[in-house]
């Protein structure tokens, strides 16, 4: 249950009020295990830090024609940003125990919220599969590592992929399926082991290269152009812009995680440690396996699986795939599963439950044949920047909604009731205002995704939403501003545990 203490206030959770079983299963019920410490939240986001895709962004930044101290001050601005927003949409989950689809009841109201729910949904069900066509093609690599007779697997295609290439599918579908299905128990215990996993691997792998190489081989520059002051100052304030994008869709519903957490103080320390110090550790040990394959094999390799099938020992090689594997299903679980699961269950309590909804991500994943989306550039790019368009705008509502308009407070009991008397009901249980701030808000966000002339604005499409959508939720609903309850006046509150 929620903690109970007298800063924000949260209206108890326990009080005797029934919640609608249109609104509510054992799922999206506020939690009463609220259990994960600071190490917990940490392993999260080196869950979501410890990726192929992670990797690839993080060795970009170094291509820019910036100095590596320029560099390191863009990632850890924009990840200090990042971090700041964690903390703050952290809180009302926190505080309510509940997931981001529930909690998005206060601003979008009761059934208004499936609009949040499922937009967060679709963006997850596309990156789960091309994150599990990922790993699958680092356990194919595996495969042929050690059996090379399985590549007559390879030549034939079914929708676009070998048979092999669907054996390997299955596997990691399965695999992912299976941590999944055991819940969120399974599902902390098995990132508390993946992220320090990855860190075992690259600190190996950049210490052979080094080796091989020599520090002289190691550069902090991977860029060959030079830029202008004016250009280099573009730059760095384009890379702030792009590490916190890169974050954006777990930061929005992080509050699906921050809901078990003991107190807000375990989670800003989880943010901290998992944040700025983990993302500049991987990003610089990133850097030195790069900059190292430039030297050692006389290109550069931004693909981390390819440059550990490089490594000669053949023991070495299954261990280190394996494990950037285990990292793949590490971030799909966390930041692709987990969020549809909350999400889909929330449009049909009574019908979807967690492992049903994120059952239906799952197999969706396969309907939408992630290797064909992959493969083509321009398809993703525009599939996944339409969705993109809605997550800056949900997020700046959400947060102007919780801080700005409820000034800090959730109550609890509303957020399940779908009576007239319910605080969150609304309009017929949709809040037009919230409505109203979000349609605009994700026009100008496609407008800026399909207008090439846009392009260099693109890269900013995270912040003009949120501050769109956060503006324009405030002005429209300035009249609603809440008055703040104290125990004072009400003795059935709680709140956060600082």
């Amino acid at each position: 249950m929620p903690n109970t203490q007298n800063t924000h206030q949260v209206k108890a959770a326990d009080s005797g009020a029934v919640y609608s079983p249109r609104l509510c299963n054992e799922d999206l019920a506020p939690t009463r295990n609220q259990n994960w410490s600071w190490y917990n939240i940490f392993s999260f986001w080196m869950s979501d830090v410890h990726s192929m895709g992670g990797y690839v962004v993080a060795a970009s930044f170094f291509t820019l024609g910036l100095a590596s101290w320029q560099v390191l001050l863009c990632l850890l601005v924009g990840i200090c940003i990042v971090q700041l927003c964690a903390n703050l949409v952290a809180k009302p989950s926190q505080m309510a125990g509940v997931p981001y689809a529930v909690i998005c009841r206060q601003a979008f109201g009761v059934f208004g919220a499936n609009i949040p729910a499922v937009i967060r949904g679709l963006i997850a069900f596309a990156w789960y599969g091309i994150q599990t066509y990922l790993a699958a093609n680092a356990l194919m690599l595996v495969l042929l590592k050690f059996w090379p007779s399985l590549s007559s697997l390879t030549q034939g295609s079914l929708f676009g992929l070998s048979h092999l290439g669907w054996l390997c599918f299955a596997t990691m579908w399965i695999l992912q399926a299976m941590v999944f299905w055991h819940g969120m128990s399974a599902i902390k215990r098995f990132i508390d082991i993946a992220g320090p996993a990855v860190y075992v691997v690259m600190l190996a792998l950049a210490g052979w290269i080094v080796y091989k190489t020599g520090f002289d081989g190691i550069s902090f520059t991977l860029a060959s152009k030079s830029l202008s002051a004016g250009e280099q100052t573009w730059q760095m304030i384009t890379a702030t812009a792009l590490v916190v994008s890169y974050f954006s869709g777990p930061l929005l519903n992080f509050g699906d995680f921050s809901r078990y957490g003991k107190s807000m103080g375990e989670i800003r320390r989880g943010n901290r440690w998992g944040l700025p110090f983990n993302f500049l550790l991987f990003s610089i040990v990133t850097v030195v396996i790069v900059s190292g394959t430039q030297s050692l094999f006389g290109r550069m390799i931004t693909d981390p699986i390819e440059t550990v099938s490089r490594v000669g020992n053949d023991l070495a090689v299954a261990i280190g795939l394996l494990t950037m594997i285990t990292a793949t299903i590490g971030i799909n679980i966390v930041a692709n599963f987990v969020s549809p699961a909350f999400d889909f269950s929330n449009c049909s309590p009574q019908k979807i439950s967690f492992r049903t909804g994120g059952m239906i991500a799952a197999v969706g994943s396969i309907l939408l044949t992630p290797w064909n989306l992959f493969n083509s550039p321009e398809l993703i790019h525009y599939t996944l920047d339409v969705l993109g368009a809605f997550i800056g705008p949900l997020f700046g509502i959400l947060i102007a909604d919780f801080y700005l308009i409820k000034r800090g407070q959730v109550f609890v009991d509303d957020l399940f009731d779908d009576t007239p008397k319910g605080k969150y009901w609304y309009r017929n249980g949709f809040n037009p205002k919230a409505i109203g701030a979000l349609v605009p808000s994700v026009a100008v966000g496609l407008i800026i995704s399909f207008i090439p002339a846009l392009h260099e604005v693109a890269n900013f499409s995270w912040f003009i939403g949120v501050l769109l959508g956060g503006i324009t939720y405030r002005w429209l609903a300035r009249e609603e501003r809440a008055v703040v309850t104290t125990s004072h006046f009400n003795t059935n509150v709680a709140a956060q545990k600082e």
